[in-house]
């Protein structure tokens, strides 16, 4: 049995691990507030836009996506994957480390792969064993639409100029604080839509619903891109604070084991001492 200096300097040591570890809960619970309400809230529009897109489109004949729909043969992929900057959050990176290796391994196997990753913990791990032809590690810290548009609009590019022949995104998307979810979204090229003779949109079109069509495109595609990083983002909150939740409930209990050990170590010292001084009393009066 250890002595009670290690015993008592292990259970310091635990109770300063508690306090980091409530504190990064406490931190993370207050930005999953926020990231929740803002992937809710955009979730809906999100939905809305894909939805009037698909339902001009099926009214339509043709290829009416331009150079965004084009299929080609499948030879050449870019692979969007959506980690974060810092560890602490559980399984969520290795998620997404998993379910990468996994997509190339069993559905691209036959294909080049090159990988962009957004964020560093997917970039330190992926790096070592594929391609990784890009990497933003700095989108987090200012996470708008805005900036989120330059990197959905240089994806858009390179699919265009031929550089890439499919291009999918892959991403925690949050359910709850305690759940995520890794997905897999083709981003390019768009996905036809199968007309449907249900629909019907009996309207005047100012310009054209070719031209709507175009037009829509890129802002879709764009606003899919920011839904999956703030997916990600509310996932990694929800992730970290869970798992900080674990540690203090683990913290506590190995705290309370060692103060049952240090006090039984205690008492028994106690008790040798007690029995020194008696057998001494006791030799003296022999």
């Amino acid at each position: 049995m250890a002595n009670l200096k290690e015993i008592r300097n292990r259970i310091t040591s635990i109770k300063s691990t508690m306090q980091i570890t409530s504190a990064m809960k406490m931190v993370s619970a207050a930005k999953l507030k926020k990231a929740q309400d803002a992937i809710t809230a955009m979730r809906p529009y999100a939905s809305k836009l894909t939805e009037l897109l698909q339902s001009i489109s099926a009214t339509l004949d043709g290829n009416v996506g331009g150079a965004y729909s084009e299929q080609r043969e499948v030879k050449k992929v870019l692979l969007v994957a959506i980690t974060s900057n810092r560890g602490l959050c559980g399984g969520f990176n290795s998620s997404i480390i998993k379910k990468t290796v996994s997509t190339i391994k069993e559905r691209y196997s036959d294909a080049d792969v090159d990988l962009f990753t957004i964020g560093k913990k997917g970039n330190d791990i992926l790096s070592k064993e594929y391609n990784v032809v890009e990497s933003n590690n700095k989108i987090f810290d200012e996470l708008t639409f805005e900036n989120t548009a330059a990197i959905a609009q240089h994806l858009m590019d390179v699919f265009v100029d031929g550089s890439y022949d499919k291009i999918e995104i892959i991403y925690n998307r949050f359910k709850n604080a305690a759940t995520q979810i890794a997905m897999v979204e083709q981003f390019l090229p768009i996905q036809p839509v199968e007309s449907d003779s249900s629909v019907s949109l009996d309207y005047i079109f100012e310009p054209s619903k070719e031209e709507i069509i175009l037009e829509l495109i890129p802002k879709s595609l764009k606003t899919q891109l920011y839904k999956a990083l703030r997916d990600s983002f509310a996932a990694e909150h929800g992730a970290r604070m869970t798992a900080m939740h674990k540690a203090t409930d683990n913290a506590t209990e190995l705290r309370d084991e060692l103060l049952l050990t240090y006090n039984k170590a205690r008492q028994a010292a106690i008790t040798n001492e007690i029995l020194e001084i008696v057998g001494g009393a006791e030799a003296l009066n022999n």
